[in-house]
């Protein structure tokens, strides 16, 4: 069984690493963006508009004069607002002073001693699902150092990459605390939900119990496909190849020295400093992150949320410097600003990388079709009815299938929820129970979904220990992880529904 998963895995990444780069691939979705778009207008297709009843929503053609006008005019704005690409290089800038100070390697090697090797995998998931509380945070700076964990530990680093990936994009709605997903995705269901009962009320809370319980079932399914199927892929040969790639030395003290001990120390002060001062910034009335405002039309949220990733530059910046002062590694101002440029110019694969996805997650979102094969979707449901055994798998089959062409939670719930939920409450769902649904699906194709927009950062990290590695790496690196999260944790819904356990408060 081993030899036939593994040769089935070793097929798909090298067949998808022999498709194009990444970046034609994007080019090619875009030609197909707008042969698309052509070809519905073309047609007549519209769909029912998910929100404003009466009214249709219909492709808009990016061939046509004014949609090609919209290209040319947008080419740039559509890079500079790609997602990830500020969080990416702002949060870099200070990653890259931590890294090359010092602070990460001693970081590494006290973390490698003080965790059981066994429970290194299991570490790296948690940290990964949990990292959901910050957002999208954990896509900049988990992979890099779980895959650095695992090379200090003389381990597969791609392992380790794959594992804390898993647990940031498959567990994405999971964790032990509520995040901002949480109103976020409520305050769409509610709505939803009173297109059909104007009295009804859904809580902010209406998944917890069910998302912390989640938590631990992800993080041992990630343990135990890591350990049982990735780990196994990597002979002792490639271990060391990839560890020798990256500069790590395995074999090195067994202890942290009195240098390192001296830089953690000064580091730790400042990190402490850096919390306390956007604590009081946060916290404290009057002060500059304190409170609410409106991020987005008609949704509130807190203002500290929109500083985060400033408030990850100095977190990383600050300790780094004091670091590197108290190692010796830093002598001058020099040192920090070269620390950066050298991080900067790294950088290059992925900057043509984002270029090329923004226009085609733009070009998708233009066109509409996105949001109208959404839409059409939901109709496939309806003979679903009957029976939560066979509804529940439907609707996380459907959801997992849309977030491979919308992968945005909040836009893709917009989409459909206005139609599901009212769809779910004639079936017999409850809007919690449908909202509990969604975000199973939502998560469990994360990790393979080609419109992850972090997936050029995944990338360029373990290009830096495998520089040939392409798509055909990470899907099949993570697949297993994706094929075995939709059918545990689909089955373990309709066994929390059918054993009558609240899913929240």
């Amino acid at each position: 069984m081993r030899f036939s998963t593994n040769s089935f895995l070793s097929v798909i990444e090298r067949v998808g690493n022999r498709l194009p780069d990444p970046a034609t691939l994007f080019v090619i979705g875009c030609a197909a963006v707008l042969a698309a778009s052509a070809g519905a207008v073309a047609i007549g297709w519209t769909v029912p508009h998910p929100t404003k009843l009466g009214t249709t929503v219909e492709a808009t053609n990016l061939l046509s004069v004014t949609g090609i006008r919209w290209i040319w005019l947008n080419a740039v704005k559509n890079f500079v607002e790609f997602k990830p690409l500020g969080v990416v290089l702002v949060a870099m800038l200070g990653i890259g002073v931590a890294e090359r100070s010092g602070l990460f390697g001693a970081l590494l090697k006290l973390i490698v001693l003080a965790t059981p090797p066994k429970l290194l995998t299991p570490t790296v998931v948690f940290a990964g699902v949990m990292s959901s509380a910050a957002a999208d945070a954990g896509y900049v700076i988990l992979p890099p150092l779980a895959a650095a964990v695992f090379a200090k530990a003389g381990r597969a680093p791609l392992a380790g990459l794959a594992a804390v990936t898993f647990g940031i994009a498959g567990g994405f709605s999971a964790n032990l605390l509520l995040t901002s997903l949480d109103p976020l995705l409520q305050g769409i269901t509610l709505q939803a939900a009173r297109l059909v009962d104007p009295h009804i009320n859904v809580r902010v809370d209406c998944n917890w119990y069910f998302m912390m319980a989640s938590t631990v079932l992800l993080v041992a399914l990630g343990w135990i496909v890591n350990g049982r199927l990735i780990e196994r892929r990597f002979d002792r040969a490639t271990i060391n190849e990839h560890i020798a790639r990256c500069g790590l030395e395995v074999s090195g003290p067994d202890r942290v020295d009195a240098t390192e001990r001296r830089g953690l120390a000064a580091a730790t002060i400042a990190a402490l400093v850096v919390v306390a001062v956007v604590a009081a910034m946060i916290f404290l009335p009057g002060w500059p992150l304190h409170g609410e405002e409106e991020i987005a039309p008609g949704r509130i949220g807190p203002v500290w949320a929109e500083a985060l990733v400033p408030i990850l530059f100095v977190g990383f910046l600050i300790p780094g410097i004091a670091y590197g002062v108290a190692a010796g590694s830093v002598r001058s101002d020099r040192d920090v600003a070269r620390s950066m440029n050298e991080t900067m110019a790294a950088m290059g694969s992925y900057l043509v990388l984002a270029f090329f996805a923004g226009q085609f997650v733009k070009w998708l979102e233009k066109s509409n079709l996105g949001l109208m094969v959404a839409v059409e979707g939901t109709a496939l449901l309806k003979p679903l009815a009957g029976s939560n055994h066979i509804l529940l798998p439907g609707i996380i089959v459907f959801v997992a299938i849309i977030n491979l062409l919308m992968s945005s939670a909040s836009a893709k719930w917009l989409a459909i929820a206005p139609v599901l939920v009212p769809l779910g409450m004639g079936l017999g769902l409850s809007p919690e129970l449908t909202q509990a649904a969604y975000r199973v699906g939502d998560s469990v194709t994360n990790p393979i979904t080609p419109l992850n927009a972090y997936l050029p950062v995944i990338l360029v990290a373990i290009r830096r220990y495998a520089p040939n590695a392409g798509l055909g790496t990470i899907i099949s690196l993570l697949l297993p992880y994706s094929l075995s999260a939709f059918v545990v944790w689909t089955a373990f819904l309709v066994l929390w529904v059918q054993l009558g356990i609240p899913l929240g408060p």
